[in-house]
């Protein structure tokens, strides 16, 4: 019987680093991950006017970020792993394609089942964000790889944080038809600039699909580096979505008594992670991402513990108290990730796809987590029941990265 190939198999060795990035090319990535994974967020600020102009229920114009979310999910285990296998050049810009064709096909939906369908393509094809970040720890060199990951995650985070903003703005003067053509513009423009930008990326196995996924939970009993890793940001990422999936809720009643749009100013807190992330990835660099992970998850720790005394202070303290929760852990979050991404991408750098989809499906998983039990620790024992289960996870997180201190 013929031999299995191992499934780091290389066929070339993996495109090598040049001494330094040209600041254009690293901004070229940012864009393209940032741009590509606001596509995911543009929605949700418009589903109250979006709803009514398609004749669609609030129940059912709810399952249009359901569904993007759920593409991107699905987008990260079935198709973020080809990058090991293709170009990955050629996999962006085939993605952006796609991404793009579908955002217009959203913005030009006749009714819900047209949009609905647009929405779970757009999760799929959004993530040529997993690709650019593996080709940023790829292209750049080994000494500077955190920061250049750091960079492109400020891309990719900023993207995040303004998609809402900028989607309200323009569906409130334009139309929210508007939005989704304005962001196939824009990832048309991307898909442009990668091709002519980037440069081709050698194949690193051979691996047919069906054992190139396969490959992924062999990776996962291969590697006790990447198993702390996805597992640490996993529970960073129960605390996180726990927060924000329960926020909202718990300042709508006594004695907040505030709406939606207050909730989603704490968003703006987000703008500290993005901002730490090429700290981060500078800290990783020279003194190991170790300990930036424990750094982080100790902060995240901290924060979360913190907002056990909200129920002693008066409103206005208790919000300013929320909010520097909410910039404390966001720090840490997006610090500890950046860190973990250092260790994954170390691995084997001929997997580096692969080993991004096993990390970021273990964020999801936390999120999913952390929203289920967010919701029930609300309803069972209030915001007091929230903050115990966000600092257990984030307890859980520092006690897997100060039992490793040799990642």
């Amino acid at each position: 019987m013929a031999s299995i190939p191992a499934p780091h198999t290389q066929l070339a060795p993996a495109t090598p680093a040049p001494a330094a990035l040209p600041r254009s090319l690293v901004a070229l990535l940012a864009g393209a991950a940032g741009l590509s994974v606001a596509s995911l967020y543009y929605s949700q600020p418009m589903l109250g006017v979006l709803g009514p102009d398609i004749g669609a229920s609030e129940r059912t114009v709810g399952l249009v970020p359901t569904l993007t979310q759920l593409g991107y999910a699905l987008g990260i285990g079935l198709l973020a792993p080809l990058g090991d296998r293709y170009d990955r050049r050629r996999i962006i810009v085939i993605k952006a394609a796609v991404l793009a064709l579908a955002l217009l096909v959203a913005g030009a939906a006749p009714g819900v089942a047209w949009l609905l369908a647009a929405s779970l393509v757009i999760g799929l094809a959004a993530t040529l964000a997993q690709d650019v970040v593996p080709a940023a720890a790829t292209l750049a060199p080994e000494a500077h790889r955190g920061k250049v990951v750091g960079t492109v995650m400020t891309g990719l985070l900023g993207g995040i944080l303004l998609s809402r903003v900028i989607s309200g703005f323009v569906a409130e003067h334009f139309g929210w038809r508007a939005v989704f053509i304005a962001a196939a513009l824009s990832i048309v423009a991307v898909g442009a600039a990668a091709w002519r930008g980037l440069p081709r990326f050698q194949p690193t196995t051979r691996l047919a699909y069906g054992a190139l996924l396969g490959s992924l939970a062999q990776l996962w009993r291969r590697h006790a580096a990447l198993r702390r890793a996805t597992l640490a940001q996993g529970l960073l990422s129960v605390g996180f979505s726990a927060f924000w999936s329960t926020l909202a809720v718990m300042l709508h009643a006594a004695p907040f008594h505030l709406g939606s749009a207050a909730a989603g100013a704490f968003g703006l807190a987000g703008a500290a992670g993005a901002l730490a992330a090429p700290l981060a990835g500078r800290m990783a660099d020279r003194g190991g991402p170790g300990r930036v992970t424990r750094w982080g998850a100790g902060l995240v720790t901290l924060s979360f513990a913190g907002m056990a005394a909200l129920p002693l202070l008066p409103p206005g303290a208790g919000l300013w108290l929320l909010g520097l929760a909410a910039v404390g852990f966001d720090l840490g979050i997006q610090a500890t990730l950046i860190a973990h991404q250092s260790i994954v991408y170390g691995i084997e750098p001929g997997a580096r796809s692969r080993l991004n989809a096993v990390l970021f499906v273990g964020v999801f998983v936390g999120m999913a987590v952390g929203a289920a039990l967010g919701s029930l620790a609300l309803s069972s024992w209030g915001w007091p029941g929230v903050t115990a289960l966000a600092t257990a996870a984030a307890l859980a997180a520092l006690a897997v990265r100060l039992r490793t201190p040799q990642d």
